[in-house]
Protein backbone atom coordinates (compact mmCIF):
# COMPACT_ATOMS: atom_id res chain seq x y z
CA UNK A 1 0.00 0.00 0.00
CA UNK A 2 1.10 3.35 -0.75
CA UNK A 3 2.00 5.88 1.80
CA UNK A 4 1.93 9.51 2.61
CA UNK A 5 4.32 11.91 3.91
CA UNK A 6 3.32 11.33 7.00
CA UNK A 7 5.04 7.66 7.69
CA UNK A 8 6.94 6.71 10.53
CA UNK A 9 10.23 7.04 9.75
CA UNK A 10 12.89 4.16 9.58
CA UNK A 11 14.93 3.99 12.78
CA UNK A 12 18.34 4.33 11.57
CA UNK A 13 20.39 0.94 12.04
CA UNK A 14 21.86 -0.19 15.23
CA UNK A 15 26.25 -0.49 14.89
CA UNK A 16 27.11 -3.42 16.27
CA UNK A 17 30.39 -3.34 19.15
CA UNK A 18 33.72 -2.57 17.64
CA UNK A 19 35.86 -5.40 18.00
CA UNK A 20 39.84 -5.02 16.69
CA UNK A 21 41.54 -1.94 14.86
CA UNK A 22 39.27 -2.72 11.89
CA UNK A 23 36.18 -2.37 14.00
CA UNK A 24 37.39 0.97 15.54
CA UNK A 25 37.73 2.29 12.52
CA UNK A 26 33.98 1.60 11.35
CA UNK A 27 33.49 2.85 14.18
CA UNK A 28 34.20 5.97 13.75
CA UNK A 29 33.74 6.34 9.97
CA UNK A 30 29.85 5.54 10.98
CA UNK A 31 29.67 7.84 13.49
CA UNK A 32 30.48 11.07 11.17
CA UNK A 33 29.11 8.75 7.98
CA UNK A 34 31.88 9.26 5.98
CA UNK A 35 30.38 7.23 3.36
CA UNK A 36 28.26 9.94 2.91
CA UNK A 37 31.24 11.89 1.43
CA UNK A 38 30.52 11.37 -1.78
CA UNK A 39 27.81 13.75 -1.71
CA UNK A 40 29.75 17.15 -1.65
CA UNK A 41 33.24 15.81 -2.97
CA UNK A 42 32.42 14.75 -6.43
CA UNK A 43 31.40 18.94 -7.02
CA UNK A 44 34.90 19.86 -4.93
CA UNK A 45 36.60 17.79 -7.62
CA UNK A 46 34.22 19.48 -10.46
CA UNK A 47 34.90 22.63 -9.51
CA UNK A 48 39.00 21.67 -8.89
CA UNK A 49 38.97 20.48 -12.76
CA UNK A 50 36.99 23.46 -14.48
CA UNK A 51 39.38 25.70 -12.51
CA UNK A 52 42.22 23.72 -13.63
CA UNK A 53 41.18 23.69 -17.08
CA UNK A 54 41.91 27.32 -18.11
CA UNK A 55 44.66 28.33 -15.52
CA UNK A 56 47.58 25.64 -15.95
CA UNK A 57 46.00 22.32 -17.05
CA UNK A 58 45.64 19.27 -14.10
CA UNK A 59 46.77 21.10 -11.14
CA UNK A 60 49.18 18.46 -9.40
CA UNK A 61 49.03 15.55 -7.56
CA UNK A 62 49.96 17.85 -4.38
CA UNK A 63 46.93 19.90 -4.85
CA UNK A 64 45.00 17.58 -5.61
CA UNK A 65 45.84 15.54 -2.80
CA UNK A 66 45.65 18.55 -0.02
CA UNK A 67 41.44 19.28 -1.75
CA UNK A 68 40.59 15.61 -0.54
CA UNK A 69 42.43 16.02 2.96
CA UNK A 70 40.78 19.64 3.10
CA UNK A 71 37.40 18.03 2.07
CA UNK A 72 37.43 14.85 4.38
CA UNK A 73 38.37 17.43 7.39
CA UNK A 74 36.05 19.86 7.03
CA UNK A 75 33.02 17.30 6.67
CA UNK A 76 34.23 15.09 9.84
CA UNK A 77 34.62 17.98 11.72
CA UNK A 78 31.18 19.47 10.76
CA UNK A 79 29.45 15.93 11.34
CA UNK A 80 31.78 15.54 14.28
CA UNK A 81 30.02 19.00 15.66
CA UNK A 82 26.32 18.00 14.30
CA UNK A 83 26.53 14.79 16.84
CA UNK A 84 27.95 16.92 20.14
CA UNK A 85 25.11 18.93 19.57
CA UNK A 86 22.32 17.41 18.74
CA UNK A 87 23.92 14.11 21.27
CA UNK A 88 20.25 15.03 23.28
CA UNK A 89 17.61 15.36 20.63
CA UNK A 90 19.32 12.02 19.12
CA UNK A 91 19.04 10.54 22.45
CA UNK A 92 14.95 11.25 22.32
CA UNK A 93 14.21 10.75 19.39
CA UNK A 94 13.09 6.40 18.11
CA UNK A 95 15.34 7.06 14.61
CA UNK A 96 18.30 8.38 16.18
CA UNK A 97 18.09 6.67 19.30
CA UNK A 98 20.87 4.26 18.55
CA UNK A 99 23.37 6.63 17.59
CA UNK A 100 27.29 6.11 18.82
CA UNK A 101 27.08 9.42 21.88
CA UNK A 102 23.39 8.41 23.09
CA UNK A 103 24.27 4.18 23.35
CA UNK A 104 27.65 5.72 24.89
CA UNK A 105 29.73 3.58 21.73
CA UNK A 106 32.18 7.04 21.42
CA UNK A 107 32.70 8.94 24.60
CA UNK A 108 31.86 13.13 24.64
CA UNK A 109 35.58 13.75 24.79
CA UNK A 110 36.19 11.94 22.10
CA UNK A 111 33.86 13.30 19.85
CA UNK A 112 35.02 16.92 20.58
CA UNK A 113 39.00 15.34 19.96
CA UNK A 114 38.10 14.55 16.60
CA UNK A 115 36.19 17.44 15.79
CA UNK A 116 39.21 19.42 17.04
CA UNK A 117 41.62 17.72 15.31
CA UNK A 118 39.55 17.60 12.08
CA UNK A 119 39.27 21.54 11.87
CA UNK A 120 43.25 21.90 12.43
CA UNK A 121 43.44 19.49 9.86
CA UNK A 122 41.28 21.74 7.11
CA UNK A 123 43.57 25.20 8.54
CA UNK A 124 46.82 22.99 8.29
CA UNK A 125 45.82 21.70 4.73
CA UNK A 126 44.79 25.12 3.12
CA UNK A 127 48.29 26.75 4.93
CA UNK A 128 49.76 24.42 2.42
CA UNK A 129 47.47 24.91 -0.60
CA UNK A 130 47.78 28.70 -0.58
CA UNK A 131 47.37 32.08 1.52
CA UNK A 132 43.72 32.52 0.13
CA UNK A 133 43.15 28.99 1.35
CA UNK A 134 44.77 29.80 4.23
CA UNK A 135 43.03 33.13 5.45
CA UNK A 136 39.43 31.98 4.93
CA UNK A 137 39.29 28.50 6.50
CA UNK A 138 38.29 29.84 10.04
CA UNK A 139 34.98 31.52 8.57
CA UNK A 140 34.47 27.93 6.20
CA UNK A 141 34.67 26.29 9.56
CA UNK A 142 32.61 28.61 11.50
CA UNK A 143 29.80 28.40 7.82
CA UNK A 144 29.99 24.42 8.30
CA UNK A 145 29.27 24.24 12.38
CA UNK A 146 27.12 27.10 12.44
CA UNK A 147 24.47 25.02 9.97
CA UNK A 148 24.20 22.62 13.45
CA UNK A 149 22.47 24.87 15.53
CA UNK A 150 19.95 26.77 13.20
CA UNK A 151 17.30 23.78 14.17
CA UNK A 152 16.80 25.87 16.96
CA UNK A 153 15.85 28.96 16.13
CA UNK A 154 14.75 29.21 12.01
CA UNK A 155 12.90 27.02 9.53
CA UNK A 156 15.22 27.36 6.83
CA UNK A 157 17.65 25.41 8.67
CA UNK A 158 17.69 23.68 5.33
CA UNK A 159 19.41 26.40 3.49
CA UNK A 160 22.23 26.42 5.35
CA UNK A 161 22.93 22.75 5.22
CA UNK A 162 22.98 23.81 1.35
CA UNK A 163 25.47 26.67 1.63
CA UNK A 164 27.70 24.48 3.82
CA UNK A 165 27.91 21.99 0.87
CA UNK A 166 28.70 24.89 -1.55
CA UNK A 167 31.09 25.71 -0.25
CA UNK A 168 32.75 22.50 -1.11
CA UNK A 169 33.24 23.71 -5.39
CA UNK A 170 34.09 27.52 -4.22
CA UNK A 171 36.91 25.91 -1.76
CA UNK A 172 38.32 23.86 -4.55
CA UNK A 173 37.86 26.22 -6.77
CA UNK A 174 40.03 28.88 -4.54
CA UNK A 175 42.28 25.65 -3.89
CA UNK A 176 43.43 26.08 -7.80
CA UNK A 177 43.75 29.25 -8.22
CA UNK A 178 44.08 31.23 -5.22
CA UNK A 179 43.59 34.88 -6.01
CA UNK A 180 43.92 34.65 -9.51
CA UNK A 181 40.70 34.99 -10.28
CA UNK A 182 38.93 36.23 -13.42
CA UNK A 183 35.15 37.79 -13.30
CA UNK A 184 34.12 34.79 -15.39
CA UNK A 185 36.06 32.35 -12.86
CA UNK A 186 33.36 34.01 -9.88
CA UNK A 187 30.47 33.99 -12.36
CA UNK A 188 30.64 29.66 -12.74
CA UNK A 189 32.35 29.34 -9.11
CA UNK A 190 29.02 30.83 -7.91
CA UNK A 191 26.33 29.11 -10.30
CA UNK A 192 27.68 25.73 -9.14
CA UNK A 193 28.20 26.38 -5.49
CA UNK A 194 24.23 27.53 -5.83
CA UNK A 195 23.38 24.52 -7.38
CA UNK A 196 24.83 22.73 -4.68
CA UNK A 197 22.98 25.21 -1.95
CA UNK A 198 19.49 24.07 -4.15
CA UNK A 199 20.37 20.90 -4.36
CA UNK A 200 21.43 19.89 -1.04
CA UNK A 201 18.62 21.94 0.73
CA UNK A 202 15.65 19.88 -1.07
CA UNK A 203 16.83 16.40 -0.19
CA UNK A 204 16.86 17.68 3.40
CA UNK A 205 13.74 19.09 3.23
CA UNK A 206 12.69 15.42 2.32
CA UNK A 207 14.83 13.76 4.75
CA UNK A 208 13.56 15.73 7.14
CA UNK A 209 10.06 14.74 6.79
CA UNK A 210 10.93 11.80 8.91
CA UNK A 211 11.12 13.80 12.14
CA UNK A 212 8.30 16.00 11.40
CA UNK A 213 6.57 14.66 14.58
CA UNK A 214 9.33 14.60 16.49
CA UNK A 215 10.11 18.16 15.74
CA UNK A 216 6.89 19.73 16.07
CA UNK A 217 6.74 17.66 19.43
CA UNK A 218 10.26 19.21 20.58
CA UNK A 219 9.81 22.93 19.56
CA UNK A 220 12.53 21.83 16.89
CA UNK A 221 12.45 24.00 13.10
CA UNK A 222 12.09 22.93 9.79
CA UNK A 223 10.41 23.47 6.45
CA UNK A 224 7.93 20.54 6.98
CA UNK A 225 6.91 21.81 10.67
CA UNK A 226 6.50 25.70 9.55
CA UNK A 227 4.70 24.59 6.13
CA UNK A 228 3.27 21.31 6.98
CA UNK A 229 5.19 17.96 4.67
CA UNK A 230 3.18 17.96 2.04
CA UNK A 231 4.46 21.87 0.87
CA UNK A 232 7.26 21.29 1.96
CA UNK A 233 7.73 18.72 -0.51
CA UNK A 234 6.31 21.03 -3.27
CA UNK A 235 9.22 23.53 -1.74
CA UNK A 236 11.97 20.66 -2.22
CA UNK A 237 10.50 20.26 -5.88
CA UNK A 238 11.19 23.58 -6.34
CA UNK A 239 14.66 23.80 -5.27
CA UNK A 240 15.77 21.06 -7.69
CA UNK A 241 14.01 22.75 -10.38
CA UNK A 242 16.45 25.75 -10.05
CA UNK A 243 18.97 23.59 -9.05
CA UNK A 244 18.74 21.85 -12.58
CA UNK A 245 18.43 25.26 -13.87
CA UNK A 246 21.57 26.32 -12.63
CA UNK A 247 23.70 23.38 -13.54
CA UNK A 248 22.04 23.79 -16.94
CA UNK A 249 23.59 27.36 -16.61
CA UNK A 250 27.03 26.40 -15.47
CA UNK A 251 27.47 24.30 -18.45
CA UNK A 252 26.55 26.48 -21.43
CA UNK A 253 28.92 28.93 -19.04
CA UNK A 254 31.76 26.30 -19.39
CA UNK A 255 30.83 25.71 -22.85
CA UNK A 256 30.34 21.81 -22.63
CA UNK A 257 28.43 19.94 -24.90
CA UNK A 258 26.96 16.57 -25.49
CA UNK A 259 28.34 14.84 -22.89
CA UNK A 260 27.44 17.21 -20.20
CA UNK A 261 23.86 18.00 -21.64
CA UNK A 262 23.29 14.11 -21.47
CA UNK A 263 24.28 13.70 -18.13
CA UNK A 264 21.79 16.42 -17.07
CA UNK A 265 19.28 14.33 -18.53
CA UNK A 266 20.31 11.31 -16.35
CA UNK A 267 20.34 13.67 -13.74
CA UNK A 268 16.98 15.11 -14.11
CA UNK A 269 15.62 11.68 -14.12
CA UNK A 270 17.44 10.61 -10.78
CA UNK A 271 15.46 14.28 -9.26
CA UNK A 272 11.95 13.23 -10.26
CA UNK A 273 12.39 9.65 -9.24
CA UNK A 274 13.66 11.19 -5.51
CA UNK A 275 10.55 12.85 -5.71
CA UNK A 276 8.42 10.27 -6.90
CA UNK A 277 9.50 8.10 -4.12
CA UNK A 278 9.35 10.76 -1.66
CA UNK A 279 5.32 11.41 -2.50
CA UNK A 280 4.51 7.56 -3.38
CA UNK A 281 6.50 5.43 -1.53
CA UNK A 282 6.55 5.08 2.50
CA UNK A 283 9.32 7.11 3.99
CA UNK A 284 11.06 3.99 4.91
CA UNK A 285 12.46 4.38 1.34
CA UNK A 286 14.80 7.36 2.33
CA UNK A 287 17.28 6.23 3.91
CA UNK A 288 18.44 3.88 0.92
CA UNK A 289 17.14 5.34 -1.71
CA UNK A 290 18.21 9.17 -1.14
CA UNK A 291 22.07 7.76 -0.57
CA UNK A 292 22.13 5.91 -3.62
CA UNK A 293 20.11 8.51 -6.14
CA UNK A 294 21.82 11.51 -4.33
CA UNK A 295 25.44 10.25 -4.58
CA UNK A 296 24.44 9.05 -8.06
CA UNK A 297 24.05 12.88 -9.14
CA UNK A 298 27.28 14.06 -7.36
CA UNK A 299 29.04 11.12 -9.34
CA UNK A 300 26.99 11.51 -12.67
CA UNK A 301 28.22 15.50 -12.17
CA UNK A 302 31.51 15.04 -11.96
CA UNK A 303 31.87 12.14 -14.62
CA UNK A 304 30.02 14.16 -17.41
CA UNK A 305 32.42 17.43 -16.39
CA UNK A 306 35.57 15.71 -16.05
CA UNK A 307 34.37 14.13 -19.50
CA UNK A 308 33.97 17.60 -21.15
CA UNK A 309 37.01 19.09 -19.15
CA UNK A 310 39.61 15.91 -20.93
CA UNK A 311 37.68 15.76 -24.34
CA UNK A 312 38.42 19.63 -24.01
CA UNK A 313 42.17 19.39 -24.02
CA UNK A 314 41.97 20.79 -20.32
CA UNK A 315 44.60 18.61 -18.89
CA UNK A 316 47.99 17.93 -19.07
CA UNK A 317 49.56 15.54 -16.58
CA UNK A 318 52.12 16.79 -14.54
CA UNK A 319 53.32 16.06 -10.89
Amino acid sequence: MKQGPETAPEHEPVAGPARGPLGQIRKWLSFVRFSHTVFALPFALAGMAVAAREHRGWPGWRTFSLILVAMVCARTCAMAFNRIVDRHWDAMNPRTAHRHLPTGQISLAGAWTLWALSGAGLVIASWFLNPLCFVLSPVALFVLCFYSVTKRFTHYTHLFLGIALGLAPVGAWLAVKGGDLTWMDGLRMTVLAAAVVFWVAGFDIIYSIQDYEFDRRHGLHSLPVAWGPRNALLAAFLSHMIMMGLLLLFGLLCRFRVAYLAGWFLILLCVLLEHWIARRRSLNWVQTAFFRLNALISVVFLAITLAEVVFQGGFHLRL
